[in-house]
């Protein structure tokens, strides 16, 4: 009782608030992308996959309704970030993992190990760690103080090199190596995304101020928010996509989340400078919680193709020959996608 009081006293009404929304939108986003990957190879079987560049996915209801239920979860993690802070809502994020790949082995007949379910068990602990230590939301009475910060040294230098990076990954590497390399998608969403999560900060927190009586709407800088945040979302949607079709969903959703959440836990770090409120215990307990979550992520990935049993072998053979057949290339390539065979 005396943890639990503990707790309670610990955190913030505000924190409370987006503690809720943020494990909510994990509910829907892990779901999510159940959803849309059955939708993307419902429309691969009739048109140009979207790893491939094309966009048949756009005329299919489910890709459609997985979409839907993404935009969902998304706002309510666009709510969250009003009310905490980014190195708390982020990491909650491990949540859509389990989600994600339960319903993966339930629906997709992606084989989930038992050191996978032991990888969940990490992420959950590692994620209880840092709400339980999650610093204080920074007071903001307007949208010109986060652009203030959005446009110190730091964080424009910061964003500098992300932009840097996403380009040379989507006119050099993206070409050569995207329908190979499962980091190169990824880290076009992952860099793109750590900038838009600051912009839906800064964007949830003048809404949140506006709506509360002091209109932030006529200040040019939300303008500027809003616009970072739609672009990066589209740029996001269009590679994540991309990820969805070529690879498999179980390796995509930890490797995402994993990237993801580090980018934007460093920049939050720099711009909303989250650790000068918070002691160095505080800050060690969360890299535990962090490296915990990190470590259930590297279990669901290290065991994306083992199954119990004895037919673990003739299994993974199975697998590496359907997959040869259906997607053309060699079985060197262990992260592409693959629809398992279901056991005698």
């Amino acid at each position: 009782m005396g943890v639990v009081r503990s707790w309670s006293e610990g955190m913030s009404s505000d924190n409370v608030k987006g503690l809720v929304l943020a494990l909510s939108s994990s509910l829907f986003i892990g779901a999510s992308f159940i959803v849309k990957k059955k939708g993307l190879k419902k429309a691969g079987a009739s048109g140009i996959r979207a790893g491939s560049g094309g966009y048949s996915y756009l005329l299919e209801p489910l890709w459609w309704v997985g979409m839907i239920t993404m935009v969902v979860g998304e706002i309510a993690n666009f709510a969250a970030y009003a009310f905490a802070p980014a190195i708390l809502v982020t990491p909650l994020g491990a949540l859509s993992i389990i989600i994600s790949a339960a319903l993966a082995h339930i629906i997709l007949r992606e084989r989930l190990h038992t050191f996978g379910v032991l990888g969940c068990v990490l992420c959950v602990v590692g994620s209880t760690t840092i709400v339980l230590h999650a610093p204080p939301e920074r007071q903001i009475e307007s949208v010109t103080d986060v652009w203030d910060l959005a446009t110190e040294p730091g964080f424009l230098f910061y964003t500098a090199l992300v932009l840097t990076a996403v380009f040379i990954l989507i006119f050099h590497f993206v070409p050569q190596y995207g329908q190979t390399h499962i980091m190169v998608y990824i880290g076009v969403c992952s860099l793109v995304g750590s900038i838009s999560v600051m912009s839906v900060k800064a964007l949830g927190i003048a809404l949140k101020l506006t709506f509360s009586g002091m209109n932030q709407l006529i200040y040019p800088q939300t303008w500027a928010f809003t616009l970072v945040v739609v672009s990066c979302v589209l740029t996001q949607m269009n590679y994540l996509n991309k990820a969805l079709d070529t690879f498999n969903t179980a390796v995509v959703s930890p490797i995402y989340y994993v990237m993801f959440t580090s980018l934007t836990i460093l920049a939050s770090v720099i711009m909303f400078k989250d650790w000068d409120r918070q002691t160095p215990t505080q800050i060690i307990t969360e890299m535990c919680g962090f490296v915990t979550i990190l470590s259930g992520t590297f279990l669901l990935h290290k065991t994306k193709d083992m199954v119990d049993g004895p037919n673990l072998t003739t299994s993974l053979s199975m697998r590496s020959l359907k997959h040869d057949e259906e997607d053309g290339f060699d079985e060197g390539i262990p992260l592409k996608r693959q629809d398992s065979l279901r056991l005698p």
